[in-house]
């Protein structure tokens, strides 16, 4: 079996963290993780699935409050979780979410 290397866009990190982050604490939640989770399988072994894969990133993150909510969000559940923002990155998804954990750590 071939499978592609493919990174997700910066929505669809956004969305993936999200979903592990509050998963265990809401049932719809699991459920929205495991169908993303097949869906960019799905999409690793057949590109043509690319488009289906977005429509669902974009549905979902819309349904959480559009991305900059997730991102804030998702940091926030990290630094209350473990005391602080780990991730580092120079994709959009690290600099945004490093951007969010600066904000909160000045309040």
């Amino acid at each position: 079996m071939n499978r592609r290397t493919e990174k997700p866009s910066a929505e669809a990190k956004a969305l993936s963290l999200f979903l592990m982050a509050f998963k265990a604490s809401d049932q719809d939640i699991k459920q929205q993780s495991k169908r993303m989770k097949r869906l960019w399988d799905i999409v690793l072994e057949n590109d043509s699935r690319m488009k289906d894969y977005i429509k669902e990133v974009q549905k979902l993150l819309a349904l959480h409050g559009g991305y900059d909510i997730v991102v804030e969000k998702t940091v926030k559940h990290y630094i209350e979780k473990t005391g602080e923002w780990k991730l580092e990155g120079d994709d959009k998804f690290s600099v945004d979410a490093q951007r969010v954990a600066d904000e909160l750590k000045k309040k």
